[in-house]
């Protein structure tokens, strides 16, 4: 537990609130830019301790560090760093950073350098996976618009995953009903058929999927064979197929639950409540669904917090408006190489599902209580 899952997700932790590749590199220049105001043009101690650590800065790893990170906060900084590097490889003595190219002379770029070297902590990535930043004066604001997307996604991976939830419950709640009225055979069988999709790949059973979802696919192929439509019903590359898909992968951990309950309850509630003249309809609203409602939360829960963290599904079998959030943190780990905003990201995902959990643990404390 502790090298596998504790220290992987403290150093994810970490990274979305750490930023120390400023500081380190140019330590001189944050202690000279310490007491800047940010206003006007800094000391000239500043700038030839910003000129000291560029020329003592010899790592290029470090060095490119570096620029992605200036160059993230705002953009020109890739071309004048790597201009200004190569002005002071070999120079000595105090050089006039202005003559080296007008820029320097912008209070602009010596703020963005200032508020990167002030400290190795910073809400940046946190604000962003939220679609916010700080203004000039360090006000919290919203991005401008078109400028991140992660909250609108943030946005679709809930309700992605309160549909699939949706379609489980609506799904899983009969299935564990019949396998739990049933005995012998009849329930091992309906119990294989549940627990069979768990002994498959997750990539073979999306990879399945995307054959039968296709237009070609079994699923149109039947539908025209009988005649109930004259064009096959698009099923890939939309929500309809993202849900349908999850839904089957996730539908285990609904029913496993709701069954676990409902063989528990004794089985002459039901008779006897039709012996008191209650119809069927109201015989299950009454007093089945509330007995077996620890089961139906429970395995929402289970398939709801599931669903939130889905990656291989959605990128195969969804369309550009289906990707869900893992997707953006897949894409900054692994393409952008940004751990501070993936670390970010899986931060507010961890927090919103804690959040959830509590809320269940809240409910059901409640209701153990009114019982």
């Amino acid at each position: 537990m502790l090298s596998f899952f504790v220290v992987p997700l403290v150093t994810m932790m970490k990274s979305a609130v750490s930023d120390p590749v400023a500081t380190e590199a140019l330590p001189r220049t944050a202690k000279a830019l310490a007491g800047w105001d940010r206003t006007g043009a800094p000391p000239a101690t500043a700038q030839a301790a910003f000129a000291d650590d560029i020329r003592t800065l010899r790592n290029d790893e470090q060095f490119g560090d570096l620029v992605r990170r200036l160059n993230s906060a705002q953009s020109g900084f890739r071309s004048l760093l790597g201009k200004t590097r190569r002005a002071l490889d070999g120079a000595s003595g105090v050089i006039d950073l202005a003559a080296i190219d007008s820029r320097w002379s912008e209070s602009s770029y010596w703020a963005t350098i200032a508020e990167a070297v002030a400290s190795p902590w910073t809400d940046k990535n946190l604000l962003a996976a939220i679609d916010l930043e700080r203004d000039a004066t360090g006000h919290v604001a919203a991005m401008p618009e078109g400028a991140s997307a992660n909250r609108l996604i943030m946005i679709r991976t809930f309700v992605t995953s309160a549909m699939v939830t949706l379609a489980c419950i609506l799904i899983g709640l009969p299935f564990a009903m019949v396998a739990a009225s049933v005995e012998g055979w009849r329930r091992q069988i309906l119990l294989g058929a549940v627990l069979l999709p768990l002994w498959t790949s997750l990539l073979v059973r999306t990879a399945a999927w995307y054959v039968v979802l296709q237009d070609n696919g079994l699923i149109n192929a039947t539908l025209k064979g009988l005649g109930l439509t004259s064009a096959p019903i698009p099923l890939m590359f939309n929500r309809l197929g993202v849900v349908i898909a999850m839904t089957h992968v996730l539908l285990p951990f609904m029913v496993l639950p709701i069954f676990s309950v409902l063989i528990a309850i004794p089985r002459n509630l039901m008779p006897a409540a039709a012996s008191l003249g209650a119809h069927p309809l109201r015989a299950f609203f009454h007093v089945l669904l509330p007995l077996a409602m620890r089961g139906v939360v429970s395995g929402a829960l289970l398939v709801f917090m599931a669903a939130l963290g889905y990656y291989i599904t959605p990128a195969l079998i969804g369309g550009a408006n289906d990707q869900m959030i893992s997707s953006v943190i897949a894409y900054y780990a692994t393409a952008a190489a940004n751990w501070g905003m993936a670390g970010a990201l899986g931060l507010v995902l961890l927090a919103m599902t804690i959040l959830l959990y509590a809320v269940y643990i809240r409910l059901t404390s409640a209701e153990e209580q009114r019982a």
